[in-house]
């Protein structure tokens, strides 16, 4: 008796097996039969996600988005909604991932499963183009950088011996500094980037970064492998034919990829 129950149950644990192996690739076979991957993104977060002067929805995250659903041979479909909300919507089953600047944490890894990162971001000290004086993070010593004194990148400053200045963010730091109101700033080299991308005679420039980025991935929920292993293999793609190099060129002036 003991030994019919033992297949009984070994029978019973194979059909969860296959019901779960089958269950795992169901999102990628719907994505397919739709012909969409429906995207959460937020649509005000330039230069990532934001509308033009047109009203189209455009930005880097935007383009990512796009070569990935083209490479699943699907469309892109993208679900616009506030930041606080929009990881949320991959448990409501509103879109497929999300592609919004996610950062891969490992508090989110416990919930969630992120693609291969597909940009970095590092913290870099700007200063002003002709400061001959602060050339690495401990020059910062005894001078005025002006942060946001919440951010990470105002602890850092602290931890130089730097005067915090307060700002609301990095336009107002930007300002801070060319105005010679403050020293330096130590901020994100995405945004330093884009600023520079819009205002290229600005006479500002980054003296230093810091080694270790901080990455972003395309962020799906748990348990879909084979939805998983098709946006790595579309981001690889992208990666390896020039593609994300021609995007990130075209919002950043520079390979953002690491």
């Amino acid at each position: 008796m003991k030994w019919v129950q033992t297949l009984l149950a070994a029978a019973a644990l194979a059909q969860l097996v296959s019901a779960g192996t089958a269950f795992a690739g169901e999102n990628l076979n719907a994505v397919k039969a739709a012909g969409a991957l429906k995207i959460g993104t937020e649509g005000t977060y330039a230069p990532f996600t934001y509308h033009d002067e047109s009203g189209a929805l455009v930005g880097f995250d935007v383009e990512i988005g796009q070569e990935v659903a083209k490479r699943l041979g699907v469309k892109a479909e993208f679900l616009e909604g506030k930041w606080d909300g929009l990881i949320a919507g991959l448990d409501a089953n509103r879109y497929d991932a999300v592609i919004n600047q996610v950062g891969i944490t490992e508090e989110r890894k416990k919930k969630y499963d992120f693609s291969e990162p597909y940009i970095a971001s590092k913290a870099v000290l700007i200063v002003k183009s002709d400061n001959a004086e602060i050339k690495d993070f401990p020059d910062l010593k005894g001078k005025k950088s002006a942060q946001s004194l919440s951010s990470n990148f105002g602890k850092i400053a602290a931890d130089a011996g730097a005067e915090l200045v307060g700002t609301d963010g990095f336009d107002q730091s930007i300002q801070l500094v060319l105005t010679g109101r403050a020293d330096a700033t130590i901020n994100d080299s995405l945004s330093f980037l884009d600023f520079k991308k819009h205002k290229p005679d600005a006479p500002v420039k980054i003296a230093a970064e810091q080694a270790n980025a901080d990455y972003s991935g395309v962020i799906i929920r748990k348990d879909e492998p084979e939805l998983l292993e098709a946006i790595n293999k579309a981001l690889a793609e992208i990666k390896a034919d020039g593609t994300h190099d021609t995007i990130s060129q075209k919002y950043f002036g520079a390979d953002v990829s690491k």
